[in-house]
């Protein structure tokens, strides 16, 4: 079968002008584990994922995922020290946690939080750096959209992250930026939760972002594989079908659901402590999905509604 590698932006690249690729998480789980760690007694600074993010770079992932809210910005700077691979050679996104509820805000701004994470990091830049959420703004914060965005192209301006974009946004958010700012400050990115059975986040998000030439990324792309037993029997048509599509294709279910985002233009951000499973989740580029299994992913996994984050959320936008 002829494949072509699918490149996803032909704007966004590394600095030495690698385009973009899939992308490794550094999320939340790796922030609890710290945490237990430093409880312990033990250094703040996770070997076991210093350890992880060199076997990634091992088996040529480029692309590395983070936040303010992670906290993994230590073992970032150190792995990519270990590494050895020229600075220009990556692309490492982080964002900015404007505050919730579940995560308060660190960082009084933008500009605070970019400058302790380049801290952490021990580098000149990020190449992404997305505004996390767009919650924050309400009646009782001193935060808003526009504020929150004009600091973000400021620090874009001063070479301190070379592409700006978002989060969880919804169109109502982009729309307002839309409104306010220049064509050419516009967000570059929107990472939300996709996959099939979350094939939009918020209403139309997907379309919108696509019309408008921003990237969708996908974070929790594996979510449907990662269900709990007390799903099962609603999420068994789903898994019935991966389950066929991977004997067809003989690749994984994950590898499957990769593939998938992949050919929707959309760029998954996975993630796993195995290093078979790290190598599987780059070896997607050599097999193409058939377009009646797409529309049979489409459909089985509108069946099941699963959505791992910011539940409810927008329901009344």
């Amino acid at each position: 079968m002829k494949t072509d590698r699918i490149i996803v932006s032909e704007e966004i690249r590394t600095k030495s002008g690698r385009p973009l690729e899939i992308g490794t998480g550094t999320g939340t789980q790796w922030k609890w584990l710290k945490l237990e760690q430093k409880e312990r007694g033990k250094s703040s600074v996770s070997e076991e994922l210093v350890s992880q993010l060199l076997t990634c770079f091992e088996v040529g992932f480029y692309h590395v995922d983070t936040a303010e809210v992670y906290t993994t910005h230590p073992e970032i700077g150190e792995a990519v020290k270990r590494s050895g691979i020229d600075r220009n050679d990556l692309f490492i996104t982080s964002k900015f946690n404007g505050g919730i509820d579940e995560a308060p805000r660190t960082s009084k701004n933008p500009r605070e939080a970019l400058n302790k994470i380049l801290k952490e990091l021990d580098m000149d830049f990020v190449d992404l750096f997305l505004v996390h959420q767009p919650f924050f703004d309400s009646d009782e914060s001193e935060l808003s959209l526009e504020s929150v965005w004009s600091q973000m192209i400021e620090l874009k301006n001063e070479g301190k992250a070379r592409y700006i974009g978002v989060s969880n946004f919804a169109v109502c958010h982009l729309e307002r930026l839309f409104r306010n700012f220049r064509k050419s400050d516009y967000p570059v990115v929107n990472q939300i939760e996709f996959h099939p059975c979350l094939q939009n986040q918020s209403r139309g998000i997907v379309q919108f972002c696509q019309k408008n030439n921003i990237l969708i990324e996908a974070y929790a792309p594996l979510a449907p594989l990662l269900g709990s037993s007390d799903d099962s029997q609603e999420r068994q048509p789903l898994v019935s079908v991966l389950e066929k599509l991977s004997t067809r294709y003989e690749k994984t279910g994950a590898q499957i659901l990769l593939r998938y985002c992949l050919q929707k233009s959309i760029l998954p951000i996975t993630t796993s402590s195995k290093r078979e499973r790290i190598e599987q989740s780059l070896d997607v580029y050599n097999f193409s999905i058939r377009d009646d299994d797409m529309e049979m992913l489409d459909i089985e996994g509108s069946r099941y509604a699963l959505q791992k984050f910011f539940k409810g959320a927008y329901e009344n936008l």
